[in-house]
Parts: structure tokens; sequence; C-alpha cells
């Protein structure tokens, strides 16, 4: 199946986006909302954000012909969704209002139109209940601001047919997305990761170690820089995992269970599997490649540090 035609329902600042992505790439795009005015406002927002965006470098320099030829909005949901081969739902992460858009939608959509979600933690297998032919939907997470950030989480149900992960996976790579498939669990990856992240940084301010702004200090020029160009399993696996199974030891002297090294890198550190300097790790990393990729770390993270220092402090922000 092709993608060619899509409805956005939800067209607000992650529908919008999505929308504007999705257009950019080729695919001729209605925007659907509560009601014609808010879709055709939210047009004309996102043609004219476009164009700043051209003017800025962000986009291409025909961004705003593209979209005004992709881009349109309709007068209802029903009839954004009408002849379109998929539909993604981008409105509010409420259940409620959810259960009354995916309800709307399965209606009125051809009984073979794709329908995806752009929720952020709720369980497609619930929201699943709301749709007719479940086997068409599944979640298509897309990360804020969403026609900048590369990442798109794509979530099956038990009911998803496979084919249809398969073209939804396709037309997320042709936009130039990066798709990952992750499992039907609360938060999924992205969220859960964030989110506790999140959680152990406010306990730090709550237990004096740190300000706010000091803690983002940290974050965004120690790990979280890393993290611009690595996830986690290949940071520890090129750092050494007995550092961090040694470091868990520490931790968990005064913080319990909760930060205590897992099972599964403990046991790799006991069979003396390191990373990348003994054995493997959790990333099966070809040994013919390790100088090659340390020398591509260490030139990334130059090349990080420097455009850093040509974009300046982000405004408001302590730097």
């Amino acid at each position: 199946m092709t993608i060619k035609k899509v409805a956005v329902v939800g067209s607000g600042y992650m529908g919008g986006g999505i929308a504007q992505v999705l257009a950019l790439g080729g695919a001729q795009v209605v925007l659907g909302d509560v009601s014609a005015s808010v879709a055709k406002d939210n047009l004309e927002r996102l043609l004219k954000q476009a164009k700043a965006f051209a003017e800025a470098g962000l986009f291409p320099q025909d961004a705003h012909a593209r979209l005004s030829a992709n881009l349109t909005a309709a007068g209802s949901i029903e009839e954004a969704v009408e002849g379109v081969d998929y539909v993604t739902e981008a409105v509010p992460e409420s259940m409620d209002i959810k259960r009354d858009v995916l309800s709307r939608v399965s209606a009125a959509c051809a009984a073979d139109t794709l329908i995806g979600t752009n929720t952020s933690a709720i369980p497609i297998g619930e929201l699943a209940k709301f749709v007719s032919h479940p086997e068409r939907f599944m979640g298509v997470h897309w990360m804020n601001p969403a026609p900048f950030i590369p990442s798109v989480e794509l979530i099956a149900s038990e009911h998803t047919l496979p084919a249809h992960v398969d073209t939804l996976e396709a037309l997320i790579r042709a936009v130039g997305k990066v798709p990952a498939r992750v499992a039907d669990t609360p938060g999924f990856v992205a969220n859960r990761l964030q989110f506790a992240l999140y959680k152990e940084a406010v306990m730090v301010v709550e237990e004096g170690l740190a300000t706010p702004e000091q803690v983002d200090l940290v974050v965004s020029n120690a790990f979280g820089f890393r993290l611009a160009l690595f996830g986690p399993f290949a940071i520890g696996d090129m750092a050494g995992l007995d550092v961090y199974a040694s470091s868990y030891k520490t931790l968990a002297g005064t913080y319990g269970e909760r930060l205590a090294a897992p099972k599964a890198l403990q046991d790799l550190v006991d069979g003396g599997n390191f990373g990348l300097k003994s054995g493997h790790g959790f990333l099966d990393i070809d040994p013919a490649k390790h100088a090659e990729l340390l020398a591509y770390r260490d030139k990334a993270y130059a090349a990080l540090s420097k455009l850093r220092a040509e974009l300046g402090p982000a405004p408001g922000l302590v730097s």
C-alpha cells in the first residue's frame, strides 16, 4: 500500500508540524479539527510559519509553495478523512477526547484506511477499543517539535497487521524521519526514559543537591551532550560496562535498589564482557570497527562542540 493522501485530525502545534512534514514530503494532506474555522486558521498559520522557516534556512526555500499545493483544510473531521489512505490523530492527550475523535474517524473513513494515533503515553491497545477494524490502527508517536526531531515511534497493538506497520514505516522513512518499532506499554520508550530522567532531576532539586539551572547545565554538557549522537547502550559499551557496574554499586549504597545495577548489566560484567574494551556489550559491535567507531565518536563530539559555540547560548537560559 502506498500512502498518497493523508488526513491530520488535530491541527494544532503537534498536528500542524506533522502535517508540514508530510506535505513537504509530497503527500496531499487535509487538516481536520473541531470546526472549519479552526482548521482554516491553522492552515494559514502553517503556511505563514513555513515562509518564516524558509527565510531562516530551517525549511527548503520552496516550502511555502509546496505546502500551498499539498495542504488544505476541511470543514469537519468527517470531511477531512473522506477518501484518504491514512489518518493521523493528533488531538490533546485526553482519553475522552481521543475516544470521541477516534470513534468519529473510524466511522467516517473507509474500512481499509490506516489510522495512527500520536498519543504520548496511552497504550495503543486501550485506544484500539474505539476504532472499528482495529487491525488498521497503531501508534505513530512523533516528537516535539515534529518538523525538526528525527524520531518517530511505531507501536502496534495485538490487533495491528504487520503489513500496515511496514506501510507506515515506509512513509516515515520517505519523509526523512527515523522510525523505531517499540512495544505497546505506557509511555513506550521515549517518554518512559524521558520521564524517568525528569523525575530523578526533580528529586535532585528537592534534596537540595543542585538548582534546576545547575542540573540543566550538567545534563546538557555531560551525558545529554553524548545522547545527541549516541544511544545509552552505545555510550555504555564505549565507556566500559565494568565502570557502569562499579558506579551502580556506589549508588546502591546510598539509594538502595532503585539505583542498583540491572541484572543484565551485572551478568555481562561477571562474564568478562565490558563492551569495546573486552568481549562484547549490549551491542554486538564488530571488533574490526572499534577503532573507527571511537574515532567517529571523537570527531562527532568535536563537531557538536563547534556547532554549539556557533549557535551561542540559548536565550534566557544559564550557560
